[in-house]
């Protein structure tokens, strides 16, 4: 009678937990389309207003220093709002354990280097086209676990990478066809920057994540605490870059020139749009968050129609829907026995870094897109 009664007592909690994990999942698959697409779609939109442009590298600062800002106040509160207790923490992660710190240089530098390129290529490029072919991130991610790690994909992810660069291969084709026109439009846009841009952004991307979870697999820091540690080197790179960049500019109009209302939404979803995808994506499994990129990929082409004026054909359709496709195929669960590897699930993830406790701080640092990361974000 009491095994009965206790049975029928655990059903409740199991039904309501399962709901409740459900709803998460809806509301993770909502944040990683909207924190994927809106970061594009608002880079570009900001980036083609007409009047005085913001600096981007002030903006990659700025982006940073929220983060930093933003973790350090959570750190706090984890510590029960004591000054004290923080300071002694920071002080031990940061400068006691420097060499933990020091590991975080390389990866620090690529992300600030990725985070300015994203802004030349999303200046330069048709939001919808620059969704698409920034997917490529999952093609050079998975090349460099492959020779950095060691790791075995499936059959089934090999078919997806050769599918993802046939998609990304035709809309560049469609592209090309379209470019005079697109550089009528808009005379101070580059198509061929733009496409250096995003193809070096990728390649930065899968090496950064797949170094990011070699050296630091293994590590009990938490995600805040890494983010505070890439915040610094962040910040202190990416203000040499605004420097080298545009120093003598920022000297003389300011640092916060040209920030509009807009510009500072953008800033907000470049800072805490990959720590939000970080929080979140522990609920999303990898089809989940392959079918978030995929559906954003759409979301940004449908808006890119109605806020750009973008032309989709059928040489677009054909090559999104194969990245589309690719996109989704790459995130779906090994066959059993499909693998050598005994890693291969963090091999499997979407053009974010692995999803291990490693690749889940990792999404923090990405923009996503995303972020995420994103990605991603990064």
């Amino acid at each position: 009678m009491a095994a009965g009664s206790s049975s029928k007592g655990g059903e409740v909690p199991t039904r309501s937990q399962s709901e409740a994990n459900r709803k998460l999942k809806y509301i993770s698959l909502a944040v990683l389309v909207v924190q994927n697409a809106s970061l594009i779609l608002s880079i570009r939109y900001v980036r083609t207003l007409p009047g005085d442009r913001f600096f981007t590298t002030s903006a990659v600062v700025m982006a940073e220093v929220l983060k930093v800002m933003t973790c350090l106040l959570i750190i706090l509160l984890q510590k029960r709002c004591s000054l004290k207790g923080t300071f002694w923490f920071l002080l031990d992660s940061v400068v006691f354990q420097y060499h933990d710190t020091l590991k975080l240089a390389v990866p620090s530098l690529i992300y600030t280097l990725q985070n300015n390129l994203q802004y030349v290529a999303i200046s330069n490029l048709p939001a919808a086209t620059f969704q698409v072919t920034y997917q490529l991130k999952i093609l050079t991610t998975a090349l460099f676990s492959v020779l950095m790690l060691r790791k075995s994909l499936s059959r089934v992810q090999w078919v997806s990478l050769l599918l993802l660069f046939a998609g990304v291969a035709i809309v560049q084709v469609q592209q090309e066809g379209n470019k005079e026109a697109a550089v009528a439009d808009a005379s101070n846009q580059n198509y061929m920057v733009g496409l250096v841009a995003v193809v070096i952004s990728c390649l930065s991307s899968g090496f950064a994540g797949v170094y990011f979870e070699r050296i630091l697999k293994g590590s009990a820091a938490s995600v805040w605490m890494r983010n505070v540690q890439l915040g610094i080197f962040g910040t202190a790179l990416g203000l040499l870059g605004m420097w080298w960049n545009d120093g003598a500019a920022v000297a003389e109009r300011g640092f916060l020139f040209g920030y509009t209302g807009m510009v500072w939404c953008v800033i907000f979803n470049q800072a805490f749009g990959g720590l939000l995808v970080a929080v979140v994506v522990k609920y999303a499994d990898n089809i989940l968050k392959g079918f978030a990129t995929s559906f954003s990929i759409i979301v940004s082409t449908v808006m890119s129609i109605y806020l750009f004026g973008f032309h989709v054909d059928l040489l677009f359709t054909a090559g999104a829907g194969l990245v589309i496709g690719a996109v989704y195929m790459y995130s779906l669960p090994k066959a059993p026995g499909g693998s050598l590897s005994p890693n291969s699930s963090s091999s499997s993830a979407s053009a974010e870094p692995p999803r291990t406790d490693v690749g889940g701080e990792m999404e923090a640092f990405l923009p996503k897109a995303p972020l995420s990361a994103a990605s991603g974000t990064d």
